[in-house]
């Protein structure tokens, strides 16, 4: 029953991964490489974290 309060910790993830790919491909555009990298690579770190949270 109290199950539905609690707060979906996946969404949260969700959004600073959308965030992070945003902020990536604006680097990018930008021509600033090593940002775009470097913001991709948190990304994917987000991405993965969020799948394994789904599978729990």
């Amino acid at each position: 029953m109290f199950g539905l309060f609690k707060s979906d910790p996946t969404k949260k993830l969700q959004k600073e991964y959308e965030r992070k790919l945003e902020q990536a491909m604006h680097a990018a555009r930008n021509g600033d490489m090593r940002a775009n990298a470097s913001l991709t690579e948190e990304a994917e770190a987000l991405r993965a974290e969020i799948e394994k949270l789904k599978k729990e």
